[in-house]
């Protein structure tokens, strides 16, 4: 039997590369068009940055193109520091000589009733606990991806974005950039050219094992009970900590969450499922680095997270989706009339190549859009901001994408298959899988609802 990554490649072998970019509508904006409408300092919001580290060096000076920043916030004083002189050097060049203060804690930006918008590029089990408590003080969010650390969390923040109707841009940038491959991919689909789909691959790559790691004192300046937040207090491992934070299940998803918050994204919104999720999600294989007890890691100084899987789900209407470490990195669609391959190097098949000769209705991305021009992620989340308008990476879509990637590491741990409900947005008929739909909170660092 053929394997899914050989299908893929040949696949991709028989079908000629479309040059993406002459088909990219003569509309596409740039983000310098956009920031030029934020010249004038009473047009320029002010905002507060929690969290400074290697993310954020693309986040927080994309905004400042848009905004002034007067703060800087993390856990690490290193990173905050070093922020700090980043935005003074930025802003110098701008010809502004505002302060900017630093803070460990990241209540006092909320604190601040000058600071309209924060940016919060944390760990991700920050994000939640953030994100509630800035819209509640009135403040604006951009959030990076994965925007939560489970099913309720998302349930929470989508309760008060619509209590305090605060604008909220998920750090998504596939619905934004990356030429335009994946929103010309949608355009596709919604003109019926690759008629019903059936099928939708999700290509998001597995994870190394780390092997046996030693347990460190804490550097100088990480405050490491701060960083912890929610999760159970542990002995310092560096690679526990900032970028590699991703590979622990106490702080995040693994490739699941990290790379299945873009990919999972586009794919439920082809399949029309972004505003809805699976019925059943199906474990088919996975590996772990350490073994699992009850579906928690037995060691505590490993990667624990899934380094391989595969993943199948069936959505209401009758589409497939699977999530896979083992193929290219990028989606497959497969419809009635055809199929494409979409990433971010890429976009190829018989329908891409049709458009040299029959291009997208001129509207057809623009819709999709929300009716504004694609081109820049942070551009199109400051415009929002401007007009009080949802953004393309609205809390309710990344939601319903999250809780697919949730399910699935939620069945590929507990080794079973999960019988989920999107209009109650339950776990049914396994009253032990439903409990992780939420996690416990550490004292002092619970999660307000």
């Amino acid at each position: 039997m053929t394997s899914p990554k050989q299908n893929r490649r040949d696949f991709l072998k028989t079908t000629s590369a479309a040059a993406v970019a002459g088909s990219t509508p003569f509309w596409f904006s740039t983000q310098q068009s956009l920031a030029n409408n934020f010249k004038a300092a009473s047009e320029r919001p002010v905002i507060g940055c929690i969290g400074t580290g290697s993310r954020w060096n693309a986040v927080g000076p994309n905004a400042m193109k848009f905004g002034d920043c007067v703060a800087v916030c993390d856990a690490d004083a290193n990173h905050a520091n070093a922020g700090q002189k980043k935005v003074l050097g930025i802003q110098k060049k701008k010809g502004s000589d505002r302060h900017v203060d630093v803070y460990e804690d990241y209540r006092k930006i909320l604190e601040r009733k000058d600071i309209e918008v924060v940016t919060i590029v944390t760990p991700d089990h920050w994000h939640t606990k953030i994100a509630v408590e800035a819209m509640k003080a009135g403040k604006d969010v951009y959030c990076e991806k994965p925007l939560t650390l489970t099913i309720d969390e998302g349930k929470i923040i989508r309760k008060v974005q619509e209590e305090t109707g605060q604008v909220f841009q998920v750090g998504t940038q596939q619905r934004s950039e990356m030429g335009q491959r994946f929103l010309q991919a949608l355009g596709i689909v919604k003109e019926g050219r690759l008629g019903d789909i059936k099928k939708v691959v999700c290509g998001i790559g597995g994870v190394g094992a780390s092997g046996p790691l030693k347990k460190e004192p804490v550097p100088k300046g990480l405050n490491w009970e701060l960083w912890q937040g929610q999760t159970q207090l542990v002995d310092y491992i560096p690679k526990r900590c900032h970028y590699e934070f991703r590979w622990w299940y106490e702080y995040s998803g693994g490739k699941m969450t990290d790379w299945g918050a873009h990919h999972v994204d586009i794919a439920q919104w082809i399949i029309g499922m972004d505003h809805s999720g699976p019925t059943l999600v199906e474990p088919v294989k996975a590996t772990h680095p350490v073994p699992l007890k009850n579906g928690y890691p037995t060691k505590d100084n490993e990667y624990n997270v899934a380094t391989s899987f595969v993943v199948r789900a069936l959505f209401p209407n009758k589409a497939e989706m699977e999530i896979r470490s083992d193929t290219d990195n990028g989606i497959l669609v497969e419809g009635t009339k055809g199929r494409m391959f979409v990433s971010r190097g890429s976009l190829k098949g018989k329908p891409v190549e049709d458009l040299a000769k029959n291009p997208l209705a001129e509207d057809t991305i623009k819709k999709l859009y929300k009716g504004k021009q694609p081109g820049d992620h942070m551009g199109n989340f400051m415009e929002c901001v401007k007009l009080r308008e949802e953004p393309i990476s609205d809390v309710k879509t990344h939601h319903r994408t999250m809780t697919t990637c949730h399910l699935a590491n939620i069945a590929i741990r507990l080794g079973r298959s999960l019988n989920w409900n999107p209009e109650t947005e339950m776990i049914e008929g396994d009253s032990d899988a439903a409990k992780w739909q939420a996690r416990e909170q550490r004292k002092g660092y619970e999660i307000e609802s």
